[in-house]
């Protein structure tokens, strides 16, 4: 299988009034096509700028980060949006829908650089819609949905580019039970359907159960779980 992620000796470090805090050390990471990986560990612990780092929209301090062999920093402003754009694929625990557009307009954001032709790209988006349960809602506006149906959206437009890298940051933390389940079922067959390399950053331990690996972060270093060990440079 191809990688799809590779953290070589990633470090990510801030500064502060009180001196340069390390978030993450020498972080390595190679996630390959098809694999799902739940990130846990405690607030504040590094595990949404990992994530961040992941999808190119952080840079890190030191290391090297390489998604589908190619090194993102290399490209310039410009060229590194259409790679993320086309390749990356983000769900955050805030939906971020564009209010003034319609459900079916925001499933097709991603698609708006011109990555695939139209008819495929709403066909697709309406699949997607229809197979979440809102296909009745595809010309609604967001402030007419309910908070789960917001982020099953959200979903939706993050999927809707077929991404080979799909990053989830607390996907299902305003959701009740039942929505949240929905979700991440959703998550986990589309990635393995497509073969995309799925992180999902998560508090919940029903929904990091669901994943084959596991990578909990402490003190700014990663650790596997038995099963993930693979995963590991």
């Amino acid at each position: 299988m191809p990688i799809v992620l590779h953290m070589h000796n990633v470090t990510r470090t801030f500064e502060t009034p009180a001196g340069p805090v390390a978030i993450l050390r020498d972080v390595n990471i190679r996630l390959m096509s098809g694999t799902a990986v739940a990130i846990r560990g405690p607030s504040g612990c590094g595990k949404s700028t990992l994530l961040y780092l992941a999808g190119t929209l952080d840079k890190p301090t030191s290391g090297l980060i390489e998604i589908l062999g190619e090194n993102p920093w290399r490209l310039g402003s410009s060229r590194l949006a259409s790679f993320r754009n086309q390749h990356i694929g983000f769900v955050f625990q805030d939906h971020q829908l564009l209010p003034q557009c319609s459900v079916l307009e925001n499933v097709m954001l991603p698609t708006l650089a011109g990555f695939g032709s139209p008819g495929n790209v709403r066909e697709r988006a309406v699949q997607l819609l229809d197979r979440v349960g809102l296909s009745h809602r595809i010309n609604h506006r967001p402030g007419k949905l309910s908070g789960g149906e917001r982020q099953r959206v959200a979903v939706c437009r993050a999927l809707v580019h077929q991404p080979s890298l799909l990053l989830a940051d607390e996907p299902t933390g305003n959701l009740d039970p039942e929505t949240a389940a929905g979700i991440g079922t959703l998550l986990l067959e589309v990635a393995a359907e497509n073969q995309t390399a799925l992180m999902c950053v998560t508090h919940s331990d029903e929904l990091a159960s669901r994943f084959s690996r596991t990578i909990t972060l402490s003190h700014g270093a990663v650790h596997f779980d038995d099963q993930s060990a693979s995963t590991a440079s």
